[in-house]
């Protein structure tokens, strides 16, 4: 049940660092969870860069979150990194980049639990993942570490590059069948459940009582509250800080 993740139940992480208060998945968002939001550690999400390097950045493409466009598997790192990631959320976040994993693990891994969720893998040779598991053995991160991804083929890739590596499935509230699938899919063991908030409540919570339940994306007290009740294992959300004094109200 890893208990090494958990120092505290429920564990609390950043969404994309503390993406309620900072630019998604930047440098600035991962250390404002940590150091003003008080968590224990944060989600992100990785695919590759055209030059096959992992990166951190939520979308298919850099339109959204920065100031260039394009596909980021058609973009080589320094295309990636030369774009501005913070300006459009505001000009005090002018000049992020779009960061690296390697960059992460090297900045936050010795001090954060860090939620690594694989994205949709374009690469020709399917190497997500491979990548992903060798940058966590050269970190040494390995029990700071638990990965996530809505793709069950990246799961098991994964698992046959460190079958060690602890792994949860990602649930979204438009493809309910995707629940029994995965619990049914013998090619994915994997040890924490990730479903949308939407979809827990106290039937959900027996029915996943076997592996740790992580909840996203929570930011409504209400919501965070409700879910505390119910003993979930961890809460991912934009707003750390807010779960971080819920959760201290609650002990």
């Amino acid at each position: 049940m890893l208990p090494h993740l958990y120092p505290q139940i429920p564990l609390i992480l950043g969404h994309r660092g503390a993406s309620a208060y900072a630019p998604e998945n930047t440098l600035a968002a991962f250390r404002r969870a940590l150091a003003e939001g008080g968590a224990d550690g944060f989600e992100l999400d990785v695919t590759l860069s055209a030059d096959g390097v992992p990166v951190v950045i939520h979308d298919d493409t850099v339109d959204r979150t920065t100031d260039g466009v394009g596909a980021v598997a058609r973009l080589t790192l320094a295309q990636l990194q030369s774009l501005d990631a913070g300006k459009w959320f505001g000009l005090s976040f002018e000049g992020e980049r779009i960061p690296t994993l390697d960059e992460v693990f090297a900045t936050f891994g010795p001090r954060a639990l860090i939620n690594v969720e694989l994205k949709l893998d374009p690469s020709p040779g399917r190497e997500l993942a491979v990548k992903v598991a060798a940058l966590i053995r050269a970190h040494g991160v390995e029990r700071r570490v638990l990965v996530s991804s809505f793709y069950y083929d990246n799961l098991q890739r994964l698992k046959r590059a460190d079958p060690a590596l602890p792994v949860g499935l990602l649930y979204s509230p438009h493809e309910p069948g995707r629940m029994l699938r995965a619990w049914l899919n013998p090619g994915v063991r994997a040890e924490a459940h990730h479903p949308h908030h939407r979809l827990v409540n106290a039937f959900t919570r027996r029915w996943w009582r076997t592996r740790r339940l992580n909840v996203w994306t929570v930011n409504a007290e209400a919501d965070l509250r409700r879910l505390m009740r119910l003993g979930v294992d961890g809460l991912i959300t934009d707003r750390p800080d807010v779960a971080v004094r819920l959760r201290a109200a609650a002990l």
